[in-house]
């Protein structure tokens, strides 16, 4: 005759682990500290996501100050157009391009900052 196999014995959990086991033996920071080849691809992807969101900052900033000269050109009313007692070319360029810079500049910073605290997360896992 044949015997079936005992059903593995059940074990009573009682606690979670909340971190998983690291994939590699070298943690990423002493790659780093070290300036290894991956120590180097990580730096690289950084300051890569850091001058991608430079770029997008900068080209939004150039596209919205190169386009508010073609509106006055393309539509010569607007430059005409008084606003609140201003003449709108003044408004904008002379009040609201210095609030929009502020917003622009803080967005940038915080994301930034994101992009940094994901880079610290990945090199020193809490």
């Amino acid at each position: 005759m044949t015997q079936t196999p005992e059903p593995a014995r059940r074990v009573r959990v009682t606690s979670s682990r909340r971190s998983g086991a690291r994939m590699t033996n070298t943690p990423i920071a002493r790659d780093l500290d070290e300036q290894t080849g991956l120590g180097d691809v990580y730096l690289e992807g950084l300051m890569r996501a850091q001058f991608r969101l430079s770029l997008f900052v900068v080209g939004l900033a150039a596209l919205g100050l190169g386009l508010f000269p073609l509106l006055l050109v393309m539509l010569p009313v607007t430059r005409r157009l008084v606003v609140l007692g201003l003449p709108l070319p003044w408004l904008v360029l002379g009040i609201l391009v210095y609030p929009v810079t502020w917003l622009a500049a803080r967005w940038y910073t915080r994301a930034a900052e994101r992009i940094e605290r994901d880079f610290r997360d990945v090199v020193a896992p809490s």
